[in-house]
C-alpha cells in the first residue's frame, strides 16, 4: 500500500471503527500521518514499515495493520523478531487472519521468524493491547481497542509475552499526610540526595539528561529498545509543547542527576472534544481553551527512571511521591502511572504503597512466523 489515497484510508479507518465508542479518544490526524511518514518520523532512520488494508466487496475498509522492522531492536537482541502495529479490525476473525497473514508474510520475506506486538511503531511509542478496562477512557498516549482483538490474536496462535498494568491514584483516596511524611523520611534517610524540578530555560540539556537516565535505567527491562538521538529529539519536541516544569522532577546526588519522573496533563480530555481529529478550523482553539481553563484535572506518568547504580534505594518512591504531591498542589486530582511491566515487582509495590490501584491491563503478544 503506497498511494496517498490508501494512506488517507489507513488513517481514517479508526475514526469509522470507533465512532460509536464513547470512551475512545480520537488521535490528531496530523500526528497519525507523521507516524507513518518515513520523511517525518525518526523511527525510519533505523526501521521500516509496510502498511496493509482489508476491504470488503464494496471497497469499504474493514481492517488495517502494519508490519514493522525495528532496527534498534534487532541490533540489541539479534532475535529475528519483527513487529505488527496499527492493528484495527471489524469483529470478523477471517478479516483479522488475512491482515495478520499479510504482515507475517512481509516480515518473513525480510528474514524474520517471530512477530510481536502491537507497537505503533515501537515500544517507545504507543504500545500494547488493551485486555481489561474497556469501559474507561485511555490516558494520553495509551492505546484503546475493541475487546475482540485479543481473542483474534489468541485464535491465530499468538501467546501473551508480557502483561503491563496502568496504576491509578486519586486525590480523594490518597493519604496525603502519610505520603508527605514518607517523602520527608526518605529525604532524611538520604540527605545527600535532593529533588528539583525541570529548568525550562535549559530544556534541551534537561531532555538529554532524561534520555541518558532512561536508556540506563531501563536497559535490562523486558522489551527495552534504546531511543536514538533522532527519536528522543522528536519526543522531546512534542513533550515540550504540553509539559509543565513543576511536573518533571529530578533526583540529584552531589550535583549528578540520577533519576527523574515526568507527569503529563492528560490532554485526552481535550482531544475528546475534537471527534474528527482535525485541528483546523476549530480544533486548535478547543485545545488551547481547554488546556488553559482547568478542565484537564488528570495526569499520566509515562516516563520514570533511576540509574541502575542507584536502584533499590527507594529513590523511585521519592520521585513518584514528589511529583504526585506537586500535581495535587496544582489542582490535578488524579494520576495514571502507565504502563508498568508485570515483572517489575519493586515498582508495583512502590505504587501500591502510594495508594494506587491497578486500573487497566495491557499485554504484548508473540507468535512464530510459519
Amino acid at each position: 500500500m503506497g498511494s496517498r489515497k490508501d494512506r488517507k484510508a489507513f488513517i481514517q479507518f479508526p475514526y469509522d471503527l470507533y465512532q460509536d465508542c464513547d470512551v475512545w479518544v480520537p488521535p490528531l490526524r496530523m500526528d497519525m500521518a507523521k507516524l507513518i511518514n518515513p520523511r517525518k518520523n525518526a523511527f525510519f532512520e533505523h526501521g521500516d514499515m509496510q502498511l496493509f488494508l482489508a476491504r470488503d466487496m464494496q471497497g469499504t475498509v474493514i481492517g488495517r495493520i502494519a508490519a514493522i522492522v525495528n532496527g534498534m531492536h534487532l541490533k540489541k537482541y539479534d532475535d529475528a523478531s519483527g513487529f505488527f502495529g496499527f492493528f484495527d479490525v471489524v469483529d470478523d476473525y477471517a478479516v483479522a487472519k488475512g491482515l495478520l497473514d499479510a504482515a507475517a508474510a512481509w516480515l518473513k520475506n525480510e528474514g524474520l521468524s517471530t512477530m510481536r506486538g502491537p507497537t505503533n511503531p515501537s515500544m517507545n511509542d504507543v504500545a500494547g493491547l488493551l485486555v481489561n478496562g474497556f469501559d474507561r477512557q485511555p490516558a494520553i498516549l495509551m492505546p484503546y481497542n475493541h475487546p475482540w482483538f485479543e481473542s483474534f490474536l489468541l485464535e491465530y496462535g499468538f501467546e501473551r509475552s508480557m502483561t503491563m498494568w496502568a496504576y491509578y491514584v486519586h486525590a480523594k483516596t490518597i493519604n496525603l499526610p502519610k505520603l508527605e511524611r514518607g517523602t520527608a523520611l526518605l529525604k532524611r534517610r538520604y540527605p545527600d540526595i535532593s529533588i528539583r524540578t525541570l529548568d525550562m530555560a535549559r530544556f534541551d540539556e534537561e531532555a538529554r539528561l532524561i534520555m541518558d537516565i532512561y536508556n540506563d535505567a531501563w536497559s535490562e527491562n523486558w522489551g527495552h529498545v534504546p531511543m536514538t538521538d533522532g527519536e528522543f529529539k522528536q519526543l522531546a519536541s512534542e513533550m515540550k509543547q504540553i509539559i509543565d516544569e513543576r511536573l518533571v522532577v529530578f533526583a540529584e546526588k552531589e550535583g549528578e542527576a540520577i533519576g527523574f519522573a515526568v507527569l503529563l496533563p492528560d490532554l485526552n480530555y481535550a482531544l475528546k472534544t475534537i471527534p474528527d481529529g482535525r485541528l483546523l478550523p476549530t480544533g486548535l482553539i478547543k485545545l488551547l481553551v481547554l488546556g488553559s481553563s482547568g478542565v484537564i484535572r488528570e495526569t499520566r506518568m509515562p516516563l520514570m527512571g533511576v540509574r541502575k547504580a542507584y536502584q533499590g534505594r527507594a529513590i523511585d518512591t521519592m520521585l513518584v511521591n514528589e511529583v504526585v504531591i506537586n500535581g495535587i498542589g496544582m489542582g490535578y486530582m488524579a494520576a495514571e502511572m502507565s504502563w508498568v511491566l508485570d515483572s517489575n515487582q519493586v515498582l508495583k509495590n512502590s505504587l501500591e504503597s502510594l495508594g494506587s490501584i491497578r486500573d487497566k491491563e495491557y499485554a504484548m503478544f508473540e507468535t512464530a512466523i510459519t
